[in-house]
């Protein structure tokens, strides 16, 4: 990438043509779309995204100012007004923007396929959680949640090795978390962990006759016969290992088979947690360490809470909210596959960071990564003033 680039056109490079392309087609997303294509729109949003301007107004004005490099930075259509934004915020399809993303999450995952977990595992491990993003019921009338509020929630199943995205779904607040369990697939001999609001019996043995793990936490007041008790190490912070049968009428139903049971005080914060996996075979201690990296989709959900914009919204509709949610996401991955590919030694947030202040400077963006800075011209003692 030559220095007459500017460093935003060098990210869009990293977003395969004929993949954007073939979702614009599927949805027919440039229909009538009068010289504002779905790229425009993309590029805008995107931009939005990486710089976080207050609004649609914000984007018009921060390109505006800088017109003269529009054409490179891939717009065809001159500055996007805030009302031809908008309107195509409203009117698009978002499935186009959906599969996009998971398109990107399918490949920033190969890149990170070999990426070292946190623990010794050969394996695949999943963290999945939900985070709730709040909305006004007065401006947001079409997604109703609890107690007379407003609020979206996503659902990610996070694949821990680099934590990219999995599984992604965005629906209305009031969704139950474990209905999730439902449309996942569940990969065989991976490792699937969550707390315990996902829960059902029901669900965690189809999950179990897929030939996949859980770890999970047990509900309180969880009715059980103990089958077989083993030995524990009680200075590692283990209290039992336990072999169990589920004796509710429910919930022995749900899951007919053994379980196990695994108490363990937390040296660290003095909790108490009480785990259940369909495991046997893993030491009761990696079967703690396994629940503790399901952390990782909490500091998921904080980084782009934190580093793009999701908790605000440049559009009321839901194919507007839908749309911002799902560019997010694909400026996540792409954010990823440009560190991976680039080798860049910064973590993803200093990425961000950089490329928000730079994005019209004309250098190769690998150069704009760099930790080495030019060194300041030596003074001659002569020169000095004292």
């Amino acid at each position: 990438m030559h220095e007459g680039r500017l460093i935003f056109a060098q990210i869009i490079d990293f977003l395969p043509r004929e993949l954007f392309d073939a979702c614009v087609e599927q949805y027919k997303g440039n229909y009538n779309s009068k010289g504002f294509s779905c790229r425009d729109q993309f590029l805008a949003m995107f931009y939005g995204q990486l710089t976080r301007p207050d609004g649609l107004r914000g984007i018009e004005d921060s390109l505006e100012v800088n017109q003269h490099c529009l054409y490179r930075m891939g717009f065809r259509c001159g500055v996007p007004s805030r009302s031809t934004l908008a309107h195509a915020n409203k009117t698009r399809p978002w499935q186009i923007y959906a599969k996009l993303a998971i398109a990107l999450m399918k490949k920033a995952r190969k890149l990170y396929a070999k990426d070292p977990l946190a623990i010794d595992l050969d394996a695949e491990v999943f963290a999945l959680d939900s985070t709730t993003i709040d909305l006004c019921l007065a401006r947001f009338p079409w997604t109703p949640s609890q107690q007379s509020k407003a609020a979206v929630k996503m659902h990610v199943l996070l694949d821990l090795h680099g934590n990219i995205p999995d599984f992604i779904v965005i629906s209305e607040g009031k969704m139950h978390d474990v209905n999730i369990l439902d449309q996942l697939i569940y990969t065989p001999g991976a490792y699937y962990i969550m707390d315990r609001g996902y829960v059902d019996f029901t669900r965690l043995y189809r999950l179990h006759q897929s030939q996949a793990f859980f770890v999970t936490r047990a509900k309180r007041h969880m009715r059980f016969n103990v089958v077989e008790s083993r030995p524990v190490d009680t200075e590692a912070g283990l209290r039992c290992d336990q072999t169990i049968r589920l004796t509710g009428v429910k919930t022995r139903t749900g899951y007919p088979e053994y379980l196990r049971r695994i108490k363990y005080r937390d040296p660290e914060t003095g909790r108490t947690l009480v785990f259940l996996t369909n495991n046997f075979v893993l030491p009761a201690l990696m079967i703690a360490a396994l629940y503790k990296q399901r952390w990782q989709v909490e500091l998921f959900f904080k980084w782009i809470k934190q580093h793009l914009r999701i908790k605000s919204f440049y559009g009321y509709t839901e194919n507007a909210v839908r749309t911002q949610l799902w560019i997010a996401v694909s400026a996540y991955c792409l954010l990823a596959i440009i560190k991976k590919e680039l080798k860049a030694d910064r973590e993803l947030h200093e990425i961000q960071e950089i490329l928000k202040v730079s994005l019209f400077q004309k250098m190769p963006i690998l150069q704009a990564f760099s930790r080495v800075r030019p060194k300041p011209d030596s003074i001659e003692p002569h020169n000095a003033l004292f």
